[in-house]
């Protein structure tokens, strides 16, 4: 008979979340992710099949994590400037016991270029992400907040938060990081 699972699954997932977004999935070794688990080799193959399995959950999980903030906000009430402001401020204060970066980014540039299913699972987080913000920045052009096109803005902004979470993993400091943000926020 086998045994029950000891563990929270959730909390592995999370666990090997944050593994890979500080080393990437080439770096992270299977000890890497027993240690961060806390899990021995066979519950993690038991349970997630392989690295790739574990890691496909842990980067579907840091999606649903960051969107759905991300997607509160551009969907609130508040004046596009504000939400526009409350995204790029996000990086700038970002969480310190975070690692650095993100793990999309990091994924798009390690994995995407040769492994088509983790290049369509970002496509479908950015699509995501690119749709709610031209969403509200059309809504934002109707109101007379902006009068730069939607899609355009949206990519740019999209293209400004990632070159700045890229930015932190190099070592750019908050003042560097506020003028970039400010910079951003008057191309509104």
């Amino acid at each position: 008979m086998a045994r029950p699972k000891q563990f929270d699954e959730d909390l592995a997932i999370d666990a090997a979340m944050r593994a890979f977004w500080t080393a990437g999935y080439e770096a992270t070794s299977t000890q890497d992710l027993c240690e961060a688990t806390g899990l021995g080799r066979s519950s993690v193959y038991n349970t997630f099949k392989s690295k790739r399995d574990l890691f496909e959950k842990a980067l579907r999980r840091y999606m649903d994590d960051k969107n759905a903030p991300f997607l509160d906000l551009l969907g609130s009430g508040l004046p596009l400037r504000e939400k526009v402001r409350e995204l790029l401020w996000g990086v700038v204060e970002s969480d310190e016991r975070d690692p650095l970066g993100c793990l999309v980014v990091n994924s798009m540039v390690e994995l995407a270029p040769r492994d088509e299913e983790v290049a369509a699972m970002l496509r479908r987080d950015h699509d995501l992400r690119f749709e709610a913000l031209r969403t509200a920045l059309e809504t934002g052009r109707r109101l007379g907040e902006t009068d730069k096109d939607p899609a355009e803005l949206a990519h740019f902004l999209i293209a400004v938060i990632g070159g700045m979470r890229v930015a932190v993993r190099g070592g750019a400091g908050r003042s560097v990081l506020e003028s970039i943000a400010r910079n951003a926020l008057d191309a509104l």
